[in-house]
This record gives C-alpha cells, structure tokens and sequence, in this order.
C-alpha cells in the first residue's frame, strides 16, 4: 500500500502512517555502514502495562527528563542514576485524556500536550498547573508536538488543521489560573501536497536556536516546511538524499536535524543549511528495536528515543507489547 488514511478515531490518535519511503530503503552501502555504528540500549523504563509512551522532553536547567503515556497522560519523570522513571504527573490529571507532545522551556515549566483539546502548563518543580490553553472550534483537530522558541513562545503543531500556533510570553501571562485559546500563527493547509480533510500532515517542529526560523516536516507528503516567525513567510525546504514521510519527532541542534520515523523503525540525521533553506541526509538507522519511535531529545551526544509500540495493542494495530515499555538511548548516530 502507499498511504493509509485512518477515519476512525482511534486511527486518527496513529499519527498517520506511510510506506518507508524508497529514498531511505536504498540508502548508500557506506552510508548504512556508518549507521550500523549506532549502538542502541535500554535508558530508562516506564512503568505500567499500558504506557504507549509518544513524547519526550528534557530539561535545560538539569538532568530530569519527562514522557508522556499516550494511552491515559499519565507523565513520567526520568532522572540520571534511576533506570526506572518515576510518576509526575498521574493519569487523567487535570482532566488530560492524553499526553503526546511535550516540552521544558527556558523558565522551568513543562508544556504537556492533550492532543485532543490543547495544551497544559505546570511548574516542573512544584507540579502546579499554572495554564491551559485549548484549540477553538468544534472541528477536528490533533495536537501533536510544539518546541521553544529563544524569545519564549512556543509552537504547536495541529496533525488535522495542517496548521501551527504560537503562545507567546503575553499569552501565558493573561492567561495565569485559567484558560487561555490556541491561535494559528500559520496555516500550512494551501501549502502541502494534495490530502483528504482527514489525513494526519504536519507532526514535529523545532526552533532555530537563532530565532530566525521554525522546522516542520508534513509526514504524509515527505516534506519539510521553514516557517519565519518575523514574515510569517512559509517556504518548502529542499531536500537531498532523503524525505520526510513518517518523520514524526525531529531534534534540532548545531545545524543537524535528527528524525524518528515511527513506523519504519527508523532514526536519520541531515544536515540543515544556517538559513534552513536546504537540508542533506548523512545518516540512516534502521532497526526494529527502536519499536516504532514516535520522538527523540538529544542530551550531551546521546538521543533518547521513545519506544512507543503503537502496533502492539496501541493505536497503530493489534498484538501485545514487550513490558516492561522503555526509552531508548542511542550513542553514535
């Protein structure tokens, strides 16, 4: 098959699936065999039967890093020196009915996606909700991953609406102890390829350290979009070597951008232009031990993958999962 269309709501939660695209399945032997280099291994363990982890974040401030559980938004702190992670915020907290996205900005505070309504805001160190923001409308929607921009905003991908929208430092003050509403800064939906209404498009984002531009990849069309937070100027990135269909999380760090392609099984690293205008493939991993990695953080040359296994009793497809669920830690690539 070439492109699933999921219609049911439990599909739709898939994060939208593609064939692995025929640009990484013939990847250069030398290439391949730089990425066999990759060592792949256990970091840290999740607790539960039923975790289906699908985000990760790390703090900048110190070690901790936190997942979320897709299957209740149960999220899990994770600290150096403990293999097993730790329950910080408990299932359905705060009325979440999930937890996909997530993300510690600069001030200490943990953005946790609910990709069925919108966004909550807690203090790190004390766990207290300090905001929420929601999506506007009755319509369809799926939030699904944000990142932190320098001057403080932070972006959020919306997989159904193919749009994204910013909270800026204003935003969350007005809307301290309550709530506050998701407004699109950019409407990619005239700009991607041909979809159905339906489709799952735009999944991860990342922000230029800079501030000059926002990293986006659409899964379904294999595309990768450069937004200007100045212009509100969307361009296509020119890709070679490569694509982007299946590109779920994506990790920006000096000038190289990383990848999980969930239902590959697969992690890559390009080479992005300073002006992110092009970017070049140079790596490939490839293996079914990263058990459908949905998102990725990179922490003193280590990524930290989540092993979602969606396919495995999850929302991509029947089966029982490997307990306990994990995170991986992936050297060399």
């Amino acid at each position: 098959m070439t492109r699933i269309q999921r219609t049911t709501a439990a599909a739709a939660a898939a994060l939208a699936v593609a064939v692995l695209p025929a640009s990484l399945a013939a990847a250069p032997p030398a290439a391949a065999a730089r990425a066999a280099a990759a060592r792949i291994s256990t970091a840290y363990v999740l607790p539960g039967d039923r975790v289906y982890p699908e985000g990760i974040a790390a703090d900048p401030r110190g070690g901790a890093m936190y997942a979320g559980s897709f299957a209740d938004g149960t999220v899990y702190r994770m600290r150096p020196g403990h293999r097993t992670a730790e329950v910080f915020l408990p299932a359905g907290a705060d009325g979440r009915r999930t937890a996909n996205g997530l993300k510690v900005d600069f001030a200490g505070r943990l953005w946790v996606i609910d990709s069925t309504s919108g966004v909550a805001v807690y203090d790190a160190r004390s766990r207290a909700l300090l905001a929420r923001f929601v999506v506007p409308g009755d319509g369809a929607r799926f939030v699904n991953d944000l990142a932190v921009a320098p001057d403080g905003a932070v972006y959020l991908t919306d997989s159904t609406r193919a749009v994204v929208y910013r909270v800026t430092p204003h935003d969350l003050d007005a809307a301290r102890g309550g709530t506050g509403t998701l407004a699109p800064a950019f409407d990619l939906s005239g700009v991607l390829e041909p979809h159905k209404p339906t489709d799952f498009t735009l999944n991860g984002i990342v922000a230029d350290p800079a501030g000059r531009f926002l990293l986006t990849d659409d899964m379904l069309g294999g595309d990768l979009y450069r937004l200007d937070p100045a212009t509100g100027a969307v361009r296509k990135v020119a890709l070679s070597g490569g694509d982007m269909h299946n590109a779920d999380g994506l990790e920006l760090q000096y000038g190289r951008l990383w990848t999980a392609n969930n239902v590959d099984n697969v992690l890559t690293r390009w080479r992005v232009a300073r002006d992110g205008t092009r970017a070049r493939l140079e790596r490939t991993l490839a293996d079914p031990s990263l058990q459908l990695p949905t998102t990725l953080v990179r922490r003193d040359g280590t990524l930290y993958v989540v092993r979602s296994q969606f396919d495995k009793g999850g929302p991509l497809g029947d089966g029982t999962p490997e307990i306990p669920f994990t995170v991986a830690a992936v050297r060399g690539l």
